[in-house]
This record gives C-alpha cells, structure tokens and sequence, in this order.
C-alpha cells in the first residue's frame, strides 16, 4: 500500500529530557498536507516479555505471572515477567535474563510470538513478545529496588482476570491473546533450545 499521504517528516528535533533510560524529545514535523505539527515523544530502549508456560503430570498448563507495585498508576499490577534491553543486548538474552532474575525459572526451550508497540502516541517502545517452556526453579536475583511477587495460574483464571479487569496492563493483555491463541492451536510457534538465536 502506498502510505506517503500518511507519513510526517522530521524537520526539527529539540530535546526536553534525558534520564537513566528515558530520553524525551520534541520534533517540529511536516503534515502530509503541507502544514506544521508537534510531535513529542519519549525514545526507549526496548523491552521483552515472557509467558512462561509449566505443565503438570496431567499435561495441563500454568502460567507464571508477577505481582509488582507500579508508581506511575499507584497500585499493584498482575503481569508477565518484562524487562527492558540492556546496551547491545540480543531480545533472547534479555528474555533468558528477565525470567531467571525476576523468577528463579529458566526455560530449556523458547520461542519468539512478535513484538508489542504499548504507547504509539508519544514513545518508540516495543516489547519483544516471547514464550518458555521445559522450566526448572532456581533461585531469583531481583535488582535493588525491585519488589515482587511470584504465582502461577491457569489460563482460564488469566483470561478471567482480564475480562474483569483484574489485568489491565497492556503487555499482558496482549501475552493472553497469544497464550489463548498458542494453547488453542490457531497460532502456531516456533521453538528454540535455550542456546540458539532464532532468526527474528
């Protein structure tokens, strides 16, 4: 499709902040009708999100989830375990990394779902979209700082939760839609041992 009567191009660009991940910018832009705009927004590293999937003897599935206090909204959020990219760090590095510090688990095999863009209006974020499976518990090792509750459930109680909204987080909002998706068999995946870099 041809989109150049949608596209703004950069003019200008004024920087407004810069803090330990977050860099904010305002961008004089050229509209796809000639005139002018301001387009502010904050340019972030990127992040990753796993859904890490356990199986009982049975062959039924659980998720592994977190509980964590967010500021910006003032209360306790049920996520999936997300964390943003380190400097040169690959998306499965950080994935591996993020699940091992924030839940002890570590995952014999992984597969790549996509990628998440949770704030188009005012940030380059993405979040990397990822599933593990084949997990064994170790122990945790939380960054100072952070605080956080580990459980499991199964997919119907998660689902549940974000009809109710119990789960508002976006993340795993979107983590539902694929894990209700992946175990339903209508979106199929793709899946790695633990030391090999799928091709993104």
């Amino acid at each position: 499709m041809d989109d150049r009567h949608l596209v703004e191009r950069r003019l200008s660009s004024e920087e407004l902040f810069k803090g330990r991940f977050l860099h904010a910018f305002a961008d004089s832009v050229a509209l796809p009708d000639g005139k002018t705009a301001v387009r502010e927004y904050v340019v972030h590293p990127g992040a990753v999100m796993v859904i890490p999937l356990l199986q009982d003897e049975a062959g039924h599935w659980r998720v592994v989830l977190e509980r964590q206090f967010r500021y910006p909204v003032g209360q306790v959020m049920i996520e999936f375990p997300a964390g943003k990219l380190d400097a040169g760090e690959t998306v499965l590095a950080c994935a591996q990394r993020e699940l091992q510090e924030e839940t002890g688990y570590r995952a014999r095999e992984w597969a790549r779902a996509g990628v998440l863009h949770p704030v188009i209006a005012y940030s380059t974020e993405f979040i990397d979209i990822w599933f593990a499976r084949g997990l064994t518990l170790g122990e945790r090792h939380l960054d100072s700082g952070e605080f956080l509750d580990v459980f499991t459930a199964t997919p119907a109680e998660l689902l549940q939760w974000c009809q109710h909204g119990k789960v508002t987080d976006a993340k795993t909002l979107t983590g539902a839609l694929w894990l209700q998706n992946v175990l339903n068999g209508a979106w199929m995946l793709d899946w790695y041992a633990a030391a090999v870099e799928p091709d993104r």
